[in-house]
């Protein structure tokens, strides 16, 4: 699979705790496939993954992941209230836009969901990673570095925590991929991980 065909979309996947306990702290992840363990056995990927390292580290934050297979900036979106209310989060990262640009959705449209999902989360209180996605050239040079942009526009002017590309580091390689070249593996899972704690890690380590 080349960069140009398997990255990012779709997903599989419904909310869900990984923490049994009643934790101190929320994480709230809202996301599509690449965070809703599409094709994998339940509690290895990422989302599993950063939980674990989080009790590894006596950090009493529990991960409510209300990944949806297939969802895009607008699913998100109208999904997020309900999700707001219900786990009142500390924290909410947010991995969406892929599937917005897979359907060549309008730039503006996918900008101005983000913008309203980051301002909705901080007038709750909470605090936002933002995780930035990328697609392959192939959409044409003009539409695939806008995309890019837009995430750390975003990121600048919402002040939010930042990751550039949750697939940096694994996104050209086949074996990192599952037998559809679309998804990542359970191999790929930790450097999803990786990527995601090097800007959740600053946040779950400063107090509210």
């Amino acid at each position: 699979m080349s960069f140009a065909l398997g990255l990012y979309w779709s997903v599989a996947g419904a909310q869900q705790g990984v923490s049994p306990d009643k934790p101190q702290h929320t994480i709230l992840v809202l996301g599509d496939s690449l965070s809703a363990e599409y094709g994998l056995k339940r509690g290895s990927g990422w989302v599993g993954i950063v939980q674990r390292r989080l009790d590894d580290a006596g950090l009493d934050y529990a991960m409510r992941n209300a990944s949806i297979s297939g969802d895009t900036t607008s699913g998100g979106l109208s999904r997020l209230p309900a999700a707001l209310q219900r786990h009142a989060p500390d924290i909410v990262i947010v991995e969406l836009g892929s599937n917005d640009a897979l359907r060549g959705l309008s730039l503006q449209m996918t900008r101005d969901n983000l913008a309203r999902i980051i301002e909705l989360s901080q007038q709750a209180g909470a605090r936002v990673l933002l995780v930035g996605m990328q697609i392959p050239p192939n959409y044409g040079r003009p539409y695939t570095e806008q995309f890019r942009q837009l995430f750390e526009q975003l990121a600048n002017e919402r002040r939010t925590a930042f990751v550039p590309f949750l697939l940096d580091g694994m996104a050209q390689d086949r074996s990192l991929f599952q037998d559809d070249g679309m998804h990542p593996n359970e191999q790929a899972q930790e450097i999803l991980a990786n990527n995601v704690w090097t800007g959740l890690r600053p946040m779950v380590a400063m107090p509210r």
